[in-house]
């Protein structure tokens, strides 16, 4: 019975945000700015495509790579946002949320010791996909005096006969930063050069401040290694649903897809009618939610660097990380000593890797009110300790 899990499994560490989630949960009166999940309810025309959708009778599977004229949704939503072309066809595949997506990614790739380069911090689910396909995650640090984009210098370095890959999140869980253009051109010109692949998850692309996001698949010659990686759950307030999408080269894509068939058989179908329905309608409400986070971002990011918090800014997603290291207490202590006595639940940065260490990560996806009562309750607790 001591082998009853198998080692990969036993070796993976529990998520750190659910850790502070499910405490908080068990708490009144807690504040929670721990969870990504957006606030917002789904828009109405969205919850209306889904309840039709049933009432239609709408509830067996779809073909495996899902909807043709979701996918074809998609595809026009890629071209016409980064001028990018997928064949909804055999390029693209419906997935139950990004969470599929990438776990289908790393399946299809990778072999037993195959590499795949993670800068971090990062989101907790990256390593352990990695881990859990076979891989072996190369943890590559960034740094807040970069605003938490790579040193092209340090993924070069961590390059290895046996790297397959490179994987990125921009704009960034958790720490808000969005990769540069530039950075963009000059890593694609190191995937080329030592012939790997990237996994590029972009799910809060439609959440910038102030700057364009990049598609890394539209740069010059990469969307042939590329394995683009979107969905429904931020922009559009639809975490529930779980539905995303992955487009990829065929070759890769048909792989996925072998995964998919035999894990998951097919995304929801009726997620997959509100999403169609989210593509042809959903543009006002995206650009609604997302000025609403701009402004709570413009609150959170002044707020802390007020109470003595540094917090550099932020400029996509909904996240704020702000430097814990000048209180004197680790990021666990910090964050659990918080929950506890002023019950606002953050989350501590180790939880997204090491280069997280001292930072905590801030969620401003909840009203602009909540916002400014755990400002306050935050600072309460600074001048306390």
């Amino acid at each position: 019975m001591n082998m009853i899990l198998s080692d990969r499994v036993a070796g993976l560490k529990p998520s750190g945000i659910r850790l502070f989630f499910d405490i908080a949960a068990t708490m009144k009166d807690v504040i929670s700015l721990g969870i990504g999940e957006p606030d917002f309810a789904t828009p109405t025309p969205v919850i209306e495509a889904g309840v039709e959708a049933l009432r239609r009778g709408e509830t067996h599977y779809t073909s495996n790579h899902g909807l043709q004229v979701l996918r074809q949704a998609v595809a026009d939503h890629l071209k016409r946002l980064y001028n990018v072309e997928y064949f909804a066809q055999s390029e693209i595949v419906m997935t139950v949320g990004v969470s599929e997506a990438l776990y289908l990614a790393f399946t299809a790739i990778l072999n037993p010791g195959d590499e795949v380069i993670v800068p971090t911090p990062c989101f907790v689910s990256y390593q352990a996909e990695v881990s859990l396909a076979g891989g072996v995650p190369v943890e590559v640090a960034t740094y807040v005096e970069n605003e938490f984009v790579p040193r092209i210098e340090d993924i070069e370095a961590a390059i290895t006969p046996k790297t397959r890959a490179i994987l990125i999140g921009s704009p960034s869980n958790p720490t808000g930063a969005v990769y540069t253009r530039e950075f963009l051109v000059q890593l694609a010109d190191l995937v080329e050069k030592h012939d790997l692949l990237v996994i590029s998850d972009e799910i809060y692309d439609r959440l910038v401040y102030g700057i364009e996001h990049t598609c890394f698949a539209s740069l010059p010659r990469m969307q042939e290694r590329t394995i683009l990686l979107g969905g429904f759950s931020k922009a559009y307030a639809m975490t529930g649903w779980r539905i995303g999408y992955a487009a990829a080269p065929k070759e890769i894509l048909n792989g996925m897809v072998r995964v998919h068939q035999y894990s998951v058989m097919s995304a929801p179908t009726v997620s997959q009618y509100a999403a169609l329905t989210a593509l042809m309608v959903g543009e006002p409400y995206v650009k609604d939610m997302h000025n609403e986070y701009d402004r709570r971002r413009k609150l959170v990011v002044k707020g802390l660097n007020a109470i003595g918090l540094k917090t550099f800014e932020p400029k996509g997603a909904f996240y704020a990380f702000p430097d814990l290291r000048s209180t004197g207490l680790s990021d666990d202590e910090f964050c659990t000593r918080l929950l506890q006595e002023e019950k606002v639940a953050i989350v501590p940065g180790n939880a997204f890797g090491d280069a997280g260490i001292g930072f905590a990560r801030v969620s401003y996806a909840t009203s602009y009110h909540q916002l400014e009562i755990a400002l306050e309750r935050i600072e309460k607790f600074l001048k306390r300790i």
